[in-house]
């Protein structure tokens, strides 16, 4: 009988945490992490990871697992993630991938194209050059190496801009040559689910979490990683806004609106996403029973 792997995606805030962990009770199987954001071990209070009491009833993968410090990709999340997965099947009948980054749950259900191993030299100018002036130069970059990847790519992900920059540049080809769109073959089978809810009730646990990220001392986790504000990785939502607050460029009302705003915007990015991926079972995050019911027609 085939294994069941089963997705559950959607937009920041939507409640997929609370339900994956639910799914993974009810199926006594582990989860495992495709958010690209809590990965990192320094990254704990801006990235919403699952309580230390949460992790303790449900064992948990990919959380914690790098340091902001390290050179972490796609392609590396793709190895481990397949293996970890092959060895939990092992054991379990069911696992629970869930996260929000769409290019890491792609990688886990489609594979990614390879490329050579890239100098960390041009990762740094190109960081180096964003920094100095904006996403303006990498989207102009882009269009001038890539019209192609241009129209299809995210214009305002500075990752997304600053990996297929690396490629063209280290290649001297466009990236878009790159990317086949081979899918690659699973020893398992997916059961890919969307959460999401009205966009109303979305802003409004948008808009929550962020207060709640507040009084849990978001700032001061910010502060502890100020030094490092260069790395590729902390250029995110909760922590850039910070970071110019720090620099004293917002006051700190308007460094809260921004974040707010700002998770809004990539709420929309991710649905924008998923929804065009057209393989993907929605449902209300409070609908545990009726996807229980759905995952079972499968069995």
């Amino acid at each position: 009988m085939k294994k069941h792997l089963i997705v559950i995606a959607g937009p920041t805030a939507v409640g997929k945490t609370a339900l994956s962990i639910e799914l993974a009770k009810f199926y006594q199987c582990p989860v495992i992490s495709a958010d690209s954001r809590q990965f990192y071990k320094e990254m704990c209070i801006g990235t919403a990871k699952p309580t230390l009491e949460e992790m303790q009833h449900v064992p948990h993968y990919f959380i914690d697992q790098i340091s902001i410090h390290e050179s972490y990709n796609v392609g590396q999340y793709e190895r481990e993630a397949i293996t970890c997965i092959e060895t939990l099947f092992q054991k379990h009948d069911h696992l629970i991938l869930v996260g929000g980054s769409g290019l890491y749950i792609n990688a886990v259900l489609n594979g990614v194209d390879e490329f050579d191993e890239i100098p960390n030299e041009i990762r740094i100018d190109l960081i180096k050059h964003y920094q100095e002036q904006g996403i303006g130069y990498l989207q102009n970059i882009l269009k001038e190496k890539d019209e192609i990847y241009y129209h299809q790519v995210d214009l305002n992900n500075p990752q997304r801009l600053i990996r297929a920059l690396e490629v063209c540049i280290h290649s001297q080809k466009p990236y878009s040559s790159f990317r086949t769109k081979e899918k690659k073959e699973r020893s398992f089978h997916n059961i890919p689910i969307l959460i999401n809810t009205s966009r109303d009730i979305l802003y409004d646990r948008i808009n929550k979490r962020v207060d709640n990220m507040i009084t849990q001392g978001l700032l001061e986790e910010v502060q502890n990683l100020y030094p490092y504000k260069h790395i590729n990785a902390l250029n995110t939502v909760g922590y850039k806004e910070f970071f110019e607050y720090i620099d004293d460029k917002l006051t700190l009302p308007e460094t809260i609106q921004l974040i707010k705003q700002n998770t809004r915007r990539y709420a929309k990015r991710q649905l924008t996403w998923f929804n065009h991926q057209g393989n993907f079972k929605k449902f209300e995050p409070n609908e545990l029973n009726n996807i229980i019911n759905y995952i079972n027609q499968f069995n």
